[in-house]
């Protein structure tokens, strides 16, 4: 399979990539890396630098995180948007943050730690709140 990359035969791969709003605009708008990825999205394909043979990237799901616009985020193409399914999570309050961590302490000590250090965890996530 020359020029063909991706996962060993018959598997599946995940490419997370975070913070795929970081990337500064250039003078005209444009972020090469966001344009790097559109590419392999709309096409499924690179092009090697040196030779300008086709790369073809097979069986590979693309997965990214970003926030919104603003505060070192930058906007990102609606030309690379339109391919994702957005997911939105709002800011979790205090209350939830405390449920959530609790709980994940709680499930840390259950597992064989001694009665008096598994009473710590509800202490440890007061403290930090």
């Amino acid at each position: 399979r020359k020029g063909v990359f991706g996962p060993a035969m018959g598997k599946q791969c995940v490419l997370f990539v975070d913070d795929v709003s970081m990337p500064l605009k250039e003078v005209y708008g444009a972020q090469p890396p966001i344009e790097l990825l559109r590419q392999w999205i709309d096409h499924g394909h690179w092009y090697d630098l040196r030779d300008t043979t086709r790369l073809d990237l097979v069986d590979i799901l693309f997965v990214g995180s970003m926030q919104p616009a603003g505060g070192g985020s930058n906007q990102v193409t609606s030309r690379f948007i339109r391919h994702m399914n957005i997911v939105s999570i709002d800011v979790f309050d205090e209350t939830t943050l405390t449920k959530i961590f609790n709980s994940i302490m709680d499930w840390h000590f259950s597992k064989g730690f001694d009665e008096k250090v598994s009473r710590l965890g509800k202490l440890m996530v007061n403290a930090t709140s």
